[in-house]
């Protein structure tokens, strides 16, 4: 091994991860790669995960670049990043998909892919030998991860390697978004120059014309707001991806404007702070949030996507929107470019401050819906505030567990207010999973993780692993909440909990081996009607015995616990567990199989089978 005054591009690689503030190298390892970990293992203090799965792997990065943004201190510099690490090729294209999920949903995840040597591309150019997992395409690799990434790179020669490694992290850690470093297997080893200081993210100029574009956008948000008067605010995916929640509340403070979020941002602030109205998605949110949100005069979109999981069954917005994203903003059929949202908020703020005067849009929206409907539901705010222990039935429904989670969640909560803490972090897959989850009440900041545009299923479980490890320091216990389709695409990776002893809780919602939402979203009339006349054939599963999964992936030097519940006694009897510290089975993951029933779904999609199954 070298001397600690030696460089090699191995060693220059891991020691700027380090630096990074990275703690866990996640993947699957291979010939290729097997040098740059040793290396890394012998000069920093960066440890390897191995990951049945580069998928798993992937996910794990993501979730784990997500929390460590999340909890970074802004003042000390820190900032959010993860990396995982494949073999070319057969390795490399299994982790393609998490990181085009990290690419779409702005996650900023260093990709790093071992190739063949030099010496073997140049015996393929001349004799045509392959070896393994080569192609006969020499840049297959890069072309693929250039679609996904805002920076790809192939280093080939030693002296060039701190250029492009530093060049490829900084475009990265600017653009929130995913970069890929291919790295041929025989510079591992080869020598290189030294760092020359720290990889930061570099702030775009704000110019005079930058300037005067904003003055414009805030002058037309106001004019639309004195106009149709009320407004809501719906925060965004960009305000936590860019650390704005403290913005975010200073708007809301100083306005009183109520506000929501998106399924995206659930948590980007404390649901317990003043104002929140609940989480917006379309015509799929909880039925009194979305009047609310409709009976507010014009509504404020900061940082917020225009997706279908956040604007479910709505397919555009309107002329009594503002919407403050993707560097510009759209004041009805206005728009002003290059406008930085981290300056808009406040402007926006100082603004409307001025011209209302401090306070002035305070209003109860619920009251509002409440008098121009008298329709509303009376309990849904139950929905939101938590029903107590005694009010389920016995049968295990999707929107009963889901009530009966977030009643445990706010028992578990420590505080009151915006400041309450919790001692887990959701982390809720794709589908019926989002859509159960998204209404529970989260105290704590940022303690909500899931893929909102991506929606890669299965993604929970690998992305549990990230969360666990990016949380050890105040502890956080992941709470995971798959479907069972989702589930089968990437159970290898409970492996992962019982050999780093992470002790998440895996609810895995078994609705009789069925991928529900693809059935609603093709054939919703199956569920108006029990029995209905049959399931299309491609959307039902096998049914595994999920709780015997812990015999399987546990031992009894590294334990994992299993249970089947079916009623909301077997439910409570768990959580009551959960809830005891001194409790054996908090000492291993828990894995936790929901049974429903096949035709039961979210209440949240209701809206599909009203307006198809007239």
């Amino acid at each position: 091994m070298n001397s600690n005054d030696e460089w090699t591009v191995g060693r220059y690689l891991a020691t700027r991860l380090e630096q990074l503030g990275i703690r866990y190298l996640f993947g699957v390892p291979g010939d290729h790669l097997g040098p740059f970990l040793t290396i890394m293992h012998a000069t920093t203090g960066v440890r390897w995960v191995g990951t049945p799965t580069e998928i798993g792997g992937g996910y794990a990065a993501d979730a784990y670049a997500r929390v460590r943004a999340a909890d970074a201190d802004l003042a000390k510099g820190e900032q959010g990043v993860a990396a995982v690490a494949v073999t070319y090729g057969v390795g490399a294209f299994s982790l393609l998909n998490p990181i085009g999920g990290a690419y779409v949903e702005y996650v900023p995840v260093i990709a790093i892919n071992a190739a063949p040597s030099y010496e073997q591309w140049l015996n393929y150019q001349a004799v045509g030998l392959l070896t393994s997992h080569m192609s006969q395409r020499r840049e297959s690799n890069l072309e693929v991860y250039r679609q996904v990434t805002v920076d790809a790179q192939v280093i080939s020669n030693p002296g060039l390697a701190p250029s492009q490694i530093d060049s490829a992290i900084t475009a990265g850690l600017t653009e929130r978004r995913p970069v890929y470093l291919e790295v041929m297997d025989d510079l591992w080893n080869a020598p290189c120059a030294a760092p020359q200081g720290e990889l930061r993210r570099q702030e775009r100029p704000f110019t005079k014309k930058h300037e005067e574009m904003l003055a414009k956008a805030v002058e037309a948000s106001v004019k639309l707001v004195e106009r149709l008067g009320t407004p809501v605010l719906w925060a965004g995916e960009e305000i936590e991806r860019n650390r704005l929640e403290r913005e975010l509340v200073s708007l809301v403070q100083l306005t009183g404007i109520p506000f929501c979020t998106t399924v995206g941002a659930k948590s980007v602030v404390s649901e317990n702070t003043p104002g929140f109205t609940g989480v917006y998605n379309g015509k799929a949110s909880l039925p009194e949030v979305r009047k609310a949100f409709m009976a507010a005069g014009c509504r404020i979109g900061l940082g917020t996507w225009s997706t279908s999981k956040n604007l479910g069954g709505e397919k555009s917005i309107g002329d009594d929107w503002i919407v403050a994203a993707r560097e510009g903003v759209s004041v009805g059929a206005q728009y002003f470019p290059d406008v930085q949202l981290a300056r808009f908020v406040p402007a926006l703020r100082d603004a409307l401050g001025v011209a209302f005067g401090k306070r002035a849009f305070e209003t109860d929206l619920y009251a509002l819906a409440h008098a121009k409907d008298r329709q509303v539901p009376a309990n849904t705010i139950a929905f939101l505030t938590g029903l107590s222990g005694t009010d389920y039935p016995e049968e295990l429904t999707y929107d009963g567990f889901f009530q009966h989670m977030n009643a445990f969640l706010l028992s578990q909560a420590q505080g009151d207010g915006p400041e309450a803490t919790s001692p887990f972090t959701v982390v809720s897959d794709a589908a019926f999973a989002l859509l159960g989850s998204m209404n529970l009440r989260m105290a704590e900041r940022a303690s909500f993780v899931a893929q909102n545009s991506w929606l890669s299923i299965g993604y929970s479980v690998g992305a549990a692993t990230g969360v666990a490890l990016g949380r050890q320091q105040p502890l956080k216990r992941p709470l995971v909440f798959v479907g069972d389709g989702s589930f089968q695409e990437i159970c290898q990776e409970l492996s992962t909990h019982v050999r780093h002893h992470l002790r998440p809780v895996v609810f895995v919602l078994d609705n009789e081996g069925f991928y529900g939402i693809e059935q609603m979203l093709v054939s919703p009339c199956y569920y108006k009607e029990k029995p209905s006349d049959g399931a299309d054939f491609y959307n039902v599963l096998h049914s595994w015995q999920y709780e015997k999964l812990a015999e399987v992936f546990g031992s009894e030097k590294d334990r994992m616990h299993g249970r089947e519940l079916t009623t909301h006694t077997q439910l409570e009897s768990l959580l009551l567990d959960i809830a005891d510290p001194g409790n054996d089975i908090n000492r291993a993951p828990i894995l936790a199989r929901v049974r429903l029933s096949r035709h039961d779904y979210p209440r949240a999609l209701q809206y599909k089978i009203d307006e198809k199954c007239k």
